[in-house]
């Protein structure tokens, strides 16, 4: 009997985290008008990626089918892909309109927010794996940051940007590197949640990269 209880009480936390992808990326959608679509996700295993490539870098956390293009904010679109894929990580499709986002090494990441925290710069959303922290700015093109970037004497490496053709995994999706989490949740307004310009906080991301015990030079999925 206890067997029989313990398996329905796992069923309902898997239904309950199911819900809340679809949830997720409608809430991104509809409320926040930010192009979702469902990543690839994991494999039976739950470890490797459901995609062809046995040695996939970012398991389950990238576009396969559908491809990133198909990005959207339409609900009835996402409502069915989430039925359909209800574990699929929720994928946000950056720039172009929608949020952008610089990612670094989760110790750099931690240095960077308690720099722009001590400096008053105000924060928007930072999204968290276990490897990595990404803070969404407002769209921003490349152009622009190669200007930021180019006076700078060293960029590290480890630095990824997600501009216009770029994508980011968004809470509460899971991947092969593990749960996805808000380090500093969304605070909507009257539209989406604030985004900070590129220019406040890049500084203070190349110097906590910098700064980092590798030197910033690793890149880490």
């Amino acid at each position: 009997m206890r067997e029989i209880l313990g398996r329905r009480r796992r069923f309902r936390f898997r239904r309950s985290e199911r819900a809340a992808q679809l949830g997720a990326a409608l809430t991104c959608a509809t409320q926040w008008k930010w192009p979702v679509l469902p990543g690839v996700g994991l494999a039976a295993d739950g470890r490797g990626c459901a995609c062809p490539d046995p040695e996939c870098v970012v398991p389950g956390a990238h576009p396969f089918d559908p491809v990133l293009l198909a990005a959207t904010t339409d609900e009835r679109m996402i409502r069915w892909w989430w039925t359909n894929r209800p574990d699929a990580p929720v994928l946000l499709a950056t720039g172009a309109g929608a949020p952008c986002a610089i990612s670094l090494p989760a110790l750099a990441g931690a240095r960077a927010l308690a720099a722009l925290d001590a400096m008053g710069v105000r924060l928007g959303p930072v999204v968290a794996t276990p490897t990595r922290w990404s803070l969404l700015v407002a769209p921003y093109s490349m152009e622009r940051l190669g200007e930021l970037l180019y006076s700078k004497d060293w960029v590290p490496s480890s630095l990824r940007f997600h501009s216009e053709g770029g994508y980011l995994v968004l809470p509460p999706s899971r991947t092969g590197k593990g749960q996805i989490r808000w380090e500093r949740p969304p605070v909507s307004g009257s539209g989406g949640p604030w985004l900070p310009d590129v220019e406040a906080v890049v500084d203070a991301l190349v110097e906590a990269s910098t700064s980092a015990p590798d030197g910033g030079s690793r890149l880490a999925y």
